[in-house]
């Protein structure tokens, strides 16, 4: 038996990440389970720690990333496509920006998009509270915290993966990135490190998520039929949205990740439409401009402001800080399901789809439900409801004080739980995706065995911890998110230098005008690479038979080999 492990260890995974991370993951849960409080209690000191000391490097890291992928948007580099120079992407630009939208974001758009703006108009950095200006700024942090920044960082990752993936024939892991300056020890223990260190950070970003996902569905449930908000109906809610998960995995990325994303998509355009025809419409169009201008006009003094001390420390310690952390930790995970569905792209479309399209949407979304709780709140200074939701229940809330019958307000709610079980699953099962192909090696095709085991594990995580909390009082969810945001302060270093070895790469590409530009009136024929050396372009993504990958170095051929893909 042991033996048989061993075989499929090294058939299946890349051992050192795969049982590493196993044991990692095992002893973090474990604790987390034992010790909920103090557990949470030394996360927080963990995470006090660096935004006291570390928190420039946060803001200044962040920002240099924005500038960077920008410039690299615009630049001679532009046109190198995500693969060989007559590459044509497999998913058409609706599809791939529905299944890269629900994976960056997902359930927290819905989970904020009410209890956010409140937050902070309640509680504004350097204003008082409940004023028009508090409004003002309310909207701008909002728009910073969910725009430019958390989606340039996944861009980084995401075309730096792609990139060294799709053109240079390597593996589709982080470590894969640095390549330029490391050579075949992205094979090693370095390489290793910085895999492990993905896997942290996905994985139990994702569990806290179907946590957080699971408390918003029982919240709605208990709004609109009475169900109690209970441990066993979240439990329940969990399991239901794994099988759907499951079955997404089941039927793979063209019939389950790329056909849920669509179908949510519509629902959430269709919902946010909804609360835009009945809320404040001219107000809501009138903010779309004023609060996009202020939010632009202001992002290089909000961009580069650290607070020192005060209200407003504690306001950037307790959300722009954290948001930081989380969208770094969160970014292995988005990074590499975008740069999986992104082959034949060119570099100037990759970074104009992840960067601009997803955050000229969530101005949009925050802006038609945030402007339109904040409206009420000016014009009913005494909404309580409103005022004291808590998150999960904010959005239900709002939608039941809209000017409609209750039949409707009902249907709305209900496409409302529908979208977060969506984008639930969706997490779920491209979550499930990433973490197989960092550990096992790189390879983008994982047998769908694997991908079972995970989405399986991340929803057993966020089920022991919610029970863990229930038995003991404690916040067990909440102390293992605060302590998967602590890997955002080694992976920002990880993601700055990656900024470098990909410029690094770039600058050794041949004249970019000389480059083929795509036929798009030859759509029927498609061009498959051959694997080859390490230099060459793997085999696109595809539903047909393909030509084998290149071997990595110390394997003596792939995992799609070894299963006689």
């Amino acid at each position: 038996m042991p033996e048989k492990i061993r075989a499929y260890l090294n058939e299946h995974t890349n051992p050192p990440v795969f049982v590493t991370s196993g044991l990692v993951t095992i002893m973090l849960v474990a604790l987390a389970v034992a010790f909920p409080s103090r557990f949470g209690r030394v996360a927080n000191d963990i995470q006090d720690f660096i935004t006291t000391y570390f928190g420039w490097f946060y803001i200044l890291g962040t920002t240099f990333i924005l500038v960077f992928v920008v410039l690299l948007m615009f630049s001679r580099y532009g046109r190198i496509r995500l693969g060989p120079d007559e590459a044509k992407p497999d998913y058409a630009t609706w599809p791939w920006v529905c299944m890269m939208f629900t994976a960056g974001m997902g359930i927290g758009l819905v989970y904020y998009s009410v209890s956010e703006p409140i937050a902070h108009f309640k509680n504004p950095p350097l204003a008082q509270g409940g004023t028009e200006q508090a409004a003002v700024t309310a909207m701008n942090y909002t728009l910073f915290h969910w725009g430019l920044h958390p989606w340039a960082i996944y861009s980084l990752l995401g075309l730096a993966l792609g990139y060294f993936a799709f053109r240079k024939g390597l593996p589709l892991k982080p470590a894969a990135a640095f390549y330029p300056l490391l050579g075949n020890r992205i094979y090693g223990p370095i390489g290793h490190g910085i895999d492990i260190l993905a896997v942290f950070g996905t994985l139990f970003g994702l569990a806290t998520s179907i946590g957080f996902g699971a408390t918003q569905i029982t919240a709605g449930l208990n709004v609109l039929f009475g169900i109690p908000n209970s441990l066993t109906v979240q439990l329940l809610v969990i399991t239901t949205v794994e099988a759907v998960a499951i079955t997404s995995i089941m039927l793979g990325i063209d019939a389950g990740i790329r056909r849920l994303s669509v179908v949510n998509m519509w629902l959430a355009i269709g919902l946010c439409a909804f609360v835009f025809a009945l809320g404040p419409t001219l107000h809501i169009l009138n903010s779309i401009a004023s609060d996009t201008g202020y939010y632009l006009q202001h992002l290089p003094q909000t961009s580069l402001t650290v607070f020192p001390n005060g209200p407003g420390a504690e306001f950037q310690s307790i959300w722009t800080l954290f948001y930081w952390g989380w969208w770094i930790s969160w970014s292995p995970f988005v990074g590499m399901f975008i740069a999986r569905i992104s082959y034949g792209y060119t570099i100037r479309q990759f970074i104009a789809g992840t960067l601009l399209i997803p955050t000229g949407a969530s101005i949009v979304w925050f802006v038609v439900f945030g402007r339109t709780a904040l409206e009420a709140l000016l014009d009913d200074g005494g909404n309580k409801a409103l005022l004291t939701a808590s998150a999960p229940k904010a959005i239900f809330v709002l939608l039941e004080q809209l000017p409609v019958t209750g039949l409707i307000a009902l249907i709305a709610s209900v496409i409302t739980i529908t979208v977060v079980t969506l984008f639930f699953a969706t997490s779920s099962d491209s979550g499930s995706l990433v973490v197989d192909i960092l550990t096992n090696g790189g390879d983008p095709h994982p047998i769908w065995q694997q991908r079972l085991f995970w989405a399986v594990m991340e929803g057993l995580i966020a089920a022991v911890l919610l029970i863990a909390g229930a038995a003991t009082g404690g916040d067990a969810l909440g102390a293992l998110q605060t302590g998967a945001v602590t890997t955002g302060l080694p992976f920002c270093a990880v993601l700055l230098l990656m900024c470098y070895t990909l410029y690094r790469a770039l600058s050794q590409e041949r004249s970019p005008d000389r480059i083929l530009k795509r036929d798009d009136r030859d759509d029927s024929e498609e061009s498959i690479p051959t694997g080859g050396s390490r230099r060459s372009a793997p085999e696109r993504p595809t539903r047909r038979p393909r030509p084998e990958p290149p071997a990595k170095a110390g394997r003596s051929t792939s995992s799609a080999a070894r299963r006689g893909r």
